[in-house]
């Protein structure tokens, strides 16, 4: 079968790879525990499902407009304007399915054949991928773990060519959970405007940010900075609905009818019953929100501290999100009982749900090589299981 020349390009998702394999595992009956996929453990919470029963009964099962109902539009321009500070109009919001369609779109809309777009790393795979689907190049800018994990201003501005059109980044970020702090954000922007390229923020774990971390909005900076920032964010991580695939970019009008126009021609609107749900999703109590980001926070606490007394790992502290990041590439070379040489973190993760049945994604999915990925998005019993597994397995390696 001949396959298009792009699909060569593009790696599957390592992350969805893991959860795979964790599931498969368990429909044999196996004790896995899977610190694989980004997705809450918590239900969505019971008002939003009941809104969309409801606009369910009320007939939302027909095609909305493109870009998004009304209502949702309007909502989600005073949800992010109050957030940073910004008047926002319905008009600059464009609703799809899920927040990686709205990178999606986003990239598709900007970047031509040839086009750059520079990622600070460790970074969520995706980017990477969907930059090359649109026929972009990534140029991945790695963080040091002394630094946070933020990259160095220095390297990004080496980074920057003529064909660089964007710079796109997350945070609190996944895999590491670090945060891109105001400085830093500040020189970003600098350098947009000096350069004349874009500035996409994934802001989608926004909303889960642990102790004095800050989160910092690049569009609140000026105007001149503000026209050239996309803001993608969505309900799917603060509000538990991951399956429910809404997700929204914040851009100027000729960009947002630039994305309307892709994907009116891939999924036309997001599901109806869907927004409706997000709707309420943004306009209604928060108190199980701030619940949810407790108790991650006080899984995360429980998952750094376990990690960090196993003999030889290293792991820097999250501020935000629901992810460590622990550098286990000490046990890189070493061989397992059987004899078999560990070669690189992805054979590491192997070993790991062969070995202690806990699945951890490969750091190097995150352009990290020698790390590895953990959600805490799961039970406490989990963490705390989970971890320990890991430490009676590395020991095992020589």
């Amino acid at each position: 079968m001949k396959l298009s020349r792009r699909l060569s390009l593009i790696e599957p998702s390592p992350t969805l790879a893991v959860s795979a394999k964790a599931a498969a595992l368990r429909a044999k009956g196996l004790d896995v525990i899977s610190f694989g996929a980004g997705e809450p453990d918590f239900d969505t919470p019971s008002h939003i499902k009941e809104a969309a029963k409801r606009a369910l009964d009320a007939g939302a099962t027909k095609y909305t407009l493109v870009e998004g109902t009304p209502a949702l539009r309007a909502a989600v321009a005073k949800w992010l304007g109050k957030a940073h500070g910004l008047s926002i109009e319905p008009g600059e919001i464009i609703v799809s399915a899920g927040a990686k369609q709205s990178l999606f779109n986003a990239l598709h809309a900007i970047v031509d054949e040839g086009d750059e777009v520079i990622i600070p790393a460790p970074a969520w795979g995706s980017y990477n991928e969907i930059v090359k689907m649109a026929g972009g190049r990534p140029v991945v800018v790695l963080g040091a773990a002394a630094d946070n994990f933020v990259p160095r201003l220095a390297d990004l501005e080496k980074a920057i060519t003529p064909r660089t059109r964007a710079i796109l980044y997350s945070s609190p970020s996944n895999p590491t959970g670090a945060m891109t702090d105001e400085k830093t954000v500040r020189a970003i922007a600098d350098l947009a405007v000096k350069h004349d390229f874009w500035i996409i923020t994934d802001d989608i774990y926004r909303t889960l940010i642990y102790g004095d971390a800050k989160f910092f909005q690049p569009a609140t900076i000026s105007p001149e900075v503000r026209a050239r920032t996309i803001i993608v964010d969505g309900v799917s991580k603060a509000f538990a609905m991951t399956g429910w695939r809404i997700g929204f970019a914040c851009a100027p009008k000729e960009l947002v009818n630039a994305m309307g126009t892709l994907q009116g021609q891939s999924t036309t609107n997001a599901a109806a019953v869907s927004q409706a749900a997000a709707l309420a999703a943004i306009e209604g109590p928060t108190d199980e929100l701030e619940t949810m980001r407790v108790e991650f926070d006080r899984r995360r606490k429980a998952m750094v501290k376990a990690l960090r007394e196993i003999p030889e790992v290293t792991c820097v502290e999250p501020k935000g999100a629901f992810y460590a990041f622990p550098d286990l590439s000490a046990f890189i070379g070493r061989k397992t009982p059987e004899g078999k040489t560990i070669a690189n973190d992805a054979q590491l993760c192997e070993y790991l749900i062969e070995a202690a049945r806990v699945a951890v994604v490969p750091g190097s999915a995150f352009s990290a090589p020698g790390y590895v990925r953990l959600s805490y998005a799961t039970s406490m019993k989990n963490v705390e299981e989970g971890v320990a597994r890991i430490a009676a397995a590395l020991p095992k390696l020589s």
